[in-house]
């Protein structure tokens, strides 16, 4: 079976919010390196269509992040901290450039992450509290571990995505040789499924044109 094949949504994530869908993308055959031309046009003409920070399709976030004990206000769902910042968006690599390039522009979270770093199948659960999350606290590399009940995207080794789409472990993280990813697009019901897919097919359309040689295959969960 594939990566896609073996992603799976826990049914206690899909009592929590029952409008949930995730569209899954990954991509082979990506040329990684730091922001550039390419990258550029596609933040800078996303943050000229930026809808605003109270879209309905944020705010049903924000009540997500409620629903399961974590205050947006304090770590907020990853596309109301990007499109708080929206007229100062950082720079960060080609790659996770035009991700969030997508996620501005349809006001949709999305997560970009390492495909070979990965261990076992990606699933989207709630967390029992002793998972680890590797991440950097102070330059130093840090366990974490997630609160009970928190939604988290894991595989075998452990918490790759804290709070639904918050905070990205630096495990699986996108880096400079990075060449097969995946990316995830959270949607609710405010975005829909056509609009889901409309933001995974402009990701799409994106990294075929950064990247000759890429191939792109995607799955719709649940």
């Amino acid at each position: 079976m594939s990566f896609l094949d073996t992603a799976s949504v826990d049914p206690a994530v899909r009592a929590l919010r029952p409008d949930y869908s995730a569209l899954l993308l990954v991509a082979t055959g990506l040329t990684p390196g730091p922001s550039d031309a390419f990258s550029e046009r596609a933040l800078v003409s996303a943050m000229s269509a930026a809808p605003p920070v109270d879209a309905p399709h944020v705010v049903q976030w924000r009540e997500a992040f409620r629903a399961f004990g974590a205050k947006p206000q304090r770590t907020r769902p990853s596309v109301d901290a990007l499109l708080r910042r929206v007229d100062a968006l950082p720079r960060i690599d080609r790659l996770t450039d035009i991700y969030n390039a997508v996620s501005v522009r349809h006001a949709v979270p999305v997560g970009g992450e390492d495909l070979a770093a990965y261990e076992g199948p990606l699933r989207l659960v709630r967390a029992v509290g002793d998972e680890d999350f590797d991440t950097v606290a102070d330059g130093a590399a840090v366990v974490e571990h997630p609160l009970p009940g928190e939604v988290v995207w894991r595989d075998d080794r452990g918490v790759t995505c804290r709070r639904w789409n918050w905070r990205q472990c630096a495990r699986t993280r996108i880096t400079g040789t990075t060449t097969d990813a995946v990316f995830i697009l959270d949607g609710l019901g405010a975005l829909g499924v056509d609009g889901l897919r409309a933001a995974g097919d402009d990701l799409a359309s994106l990294l075929v044109a950064a990247n000759p040689a890429v191939v792109v295959e995607s799955r719709l969960l649940p």
